[in-house]
């Protein structure tokens, strides 16, 4: 294993690089024979460098994008077209600029201090104008037809911004799965937009890994030639129903930690009972007494509910901030102290944990 020092520590991300490779070449066979690029989303990692030396070197991959420009920088210049997913602020607009070649957008005032700080820096700064199909996160509201066309003529009208597509966004708010006729909508308008201004958009992008599932049934309408794709990437799923991409691994990045206590005690707490330290009340059942135990990770590391133990009869108890209590009572070796758990975590989970500075991350080939 490749370990920035000698020295193991724990809790842990572990990172199988060949995996995550693999995942890559599953999805850019799929996306690229729907007609679509491939932008992956390296939010999730938190731009891990070792993930994106990976994706940098890759000819696969058309254009790496994130939600935080923080994390763009670290990577802008390195070969491909980065892309700010979450609208500009109005306070980072100079590095959006400086580090995103293009950027999602639906307000107006927005793409006014674009196009200023664009010829400021005499740059032409792309931008994918974002309508709301209905999960009502960003974008201008598909039924706002006059709002749409005039913030089209809008851009077009600045010099130092380029127009480059539409997008769309589902599930991530409203829970919206998208649809083959709510996607045609969004090609709807890219051939109004087209019809209307004289101009081929070079890009109409369909959504996040929510929407790969439409290329696995045929059903991805022709005019979508774009897919966002970050939890299919790092978990090997589609976002909309999360099954299980084929030919993919979902366990490219897991979790290790370390237990520090293991004893016997009931199943019920003793004494009287208020909260817990996050203000919650919760439901003990009385299983008589059990073999438990302790890791040193907790709920400020990760999503309690997203994260699973490799060993089946390891079961989750439950957290604090810092401790992770699990029973083994059902499992097949006697852990102690000092052992290590091992657990798959969702898309939510891998966001924290790669978030978390409390958590090392450690890579095999």
């Amino acid at each position: 294993m490749n370990k920035t020092e000698t020295r193991v520590r724990y809790p842990r991300v572990h990172i199988a690089l060949q995996k995550l490779k693999a995942n890559l070449e599953t999805l850019s066979a799929s996306v690229k024979s729907a007609g679509c690029s491939l932008m992956i989303v390296t939010k999730s990692f938190c731009a891990d460098p070792k993930i994106i030396e990976m994706l940098t070197a890759s000819p696969l991959v058309d254009y790496l994008a994130d939600a935080r420009i923080q994390n763009i920088k670290t990577y802008a210049g390195q070969g491909k077209q980065t892309v700010l997913l979450r609208l500009p602020q109005a306070c980072e607009i100079e590095d959006v600029v400086s580090y995103a070649d293009i950027s999602l957008n639906s307000e107006l005032d927005t793409l006014r201090l674009l196009h200023t700080e664009a010829a400021r820096q005499h740059k032409k700064h792309k931008i994918i104008l974002m309508i709301d199909l209905g999960d009502l996160r960003e974008g201008i509201f598909f039924k706002e037809d006059e709002k749409i066309l005039a913030t089209v003529e809008a851009v077009l009208a600045m010099q130092n911004l380029e127009l480059y597509g539409v997008g769309v966004n589902f599930t991530c708010y409203g829970a919206v799965i998208p649809t083959q006729d709510s996607l045609a909508l969004l090609t709807c308008w890219a051939e109004r937009i087209k019809a209307r201004c004289g101009i081929n958009l070079p890009v109409v992008s369909g959504g996040n890994s929510s929407s790969f599932y439409l290329i696995e049934k045929g059903a991805l309408p022709r005019g979508i030639n774009n897919l966002r794709l970050g939890e299919a990437f790092i978990l090997g799923r589609e976002a909309a129903y999360k099954k299980r991409i084929k030919n993919t691994f979902d366990d490219a990045v897991s979790l290790e930690a370390q237990i520090i206590e293991v004893q016997v005690k009931p199943s019920i707490p003793a004494g009287e009972r208020g909260v817990d330290a996050f203000g919650e009340q919760s439901v003990f059942a009385d299983r008589g007494m059990l073999k438990r135990a302790i890791c040193a990770v907790g709920r400020q590391d990760l999503d309690l509910a997203g994260i699973v133990p490799r060993d089946p009869g390891v079961e989750i108890l439950g957290a604090s901030s810092d401790h992770l209590i699990i029973t083994f009572n059902a499992a097949e070796r006697d852990y102690k102290t000092g052992d290590i758990i091992r657990f798959i975590p969702d898309y939510v989970a891998v966001l924290r944990l790669f978030t978390s500075p409390y958590v090392d991350r450690v890579y095999s080939d």
